[in-house]
């Protein structure tokens, strides 16, 4: 893969395009890369190369963020999503890498159509604050779509949109929870062999990309409109989606 010019370009910019949305739009959008990366590699080989870059671009974003998350609601889908995590890892051992890419490739899919229905308002978030217990439940949907494709943003978003944070509140919320899902799946990654030393030294070559990438993220958080970054984000998600369910159907 070192030697790919046409991935590591690839990669190049799928881990840019990752550290854009974890600096700076909390939409969960960072799971785009792997999505994009399992078009052209193993889907295991892909969410594994991604993790450790995650990991590097959430440890790079927790400075700015520093102590604005929402403490207890935060820490709330951080335990729920550790039986989310378990299963995920659990269906790894009993699936091959084509139902991966069919689940990553709806996945992509399900997020760009959670996205429109909010913004058509056909799904609404919640008038009053969601219970604890919604928020466990959302925490192990959001730990069980991380473990699979990097993906827990959306059913994290629901239960921390019920609490009505500020766009830096719940943006800080996301970076530290899914600082500490990150943590806790770096565990089974490990022992399910999603980690090579292939895949660390690419992670090597590519962390100057995630760090410019969250740097650039964080600036454009506070002057550049959402909407413009996830336009692009949903047509790579929807090509990425289909490509992958194609590849796994054909």
């Amino acid at each position: 893969m070192l030697t790919d010019p046409y991935f590591f370009a690839i990669a190049a910019f799928a881990v840019v395009f990752a550290g854009v949305s974890k600096g700076g739009f909390g939409s969960g959008a960072a799971f785009a890369a792997g999505a994009i990366l399992a078009t052209v590699i193993d889907p295991g080989q892909a969410i594994g190369i991604m993790l450790p870059l995650l990991m590097l671009m959430d440890v790079t974003s927790l400075k700015p963020y520093w102590g604005k998350w929402l403490g207890r609601d935060s820490w709330v889908l951080v335990v729920g999503a550790l039986p989310g995590v378990a299963l995920g890892a659990l269906l790894y051992t009993r699936v091959d890498a084509d139902v991966f890419r069919f689940l990553i490739g709806a996945i992509a899919l399900a997020f760009v159509a959670w996205q429109w229905g909010q913004r058509a308002g056909w799904i609404k978030t919640a008038h009053r604050s969601l219970p604890e217990w919604a928020g466990l439940a959302a925490g192990a949907v959001a730990g069980f779509t991380s473990f699979i494709s990097h993906a827990g943003g959306p059913p994290a978003a629901v239960y921390l949109l019920s609490k009505r944070p500020t766009k830096t509140q719940f943006q800080a919320s996301t970076v530290i929870i899914f600082w500490a899902i990150n943590v806790a799946k770096a565990i089974p990654y490990t022992f399910l062999g999603l980690f090579t030393w292939e895949t660390l030294a690419l992670d090597l070559v590519l962390a100057p990309f995630a760090i410019l990438g969250v740097f650039i993220g964080f600036k454009a958080h506070y002057w550049l409109p959402e909407r413009w970054f996830f336009a692009v984000t949903y047509v790579l998600l929807v090509v990425t989606g289909v490509r992958l369910i194609w590849i796994t159907l054909t």
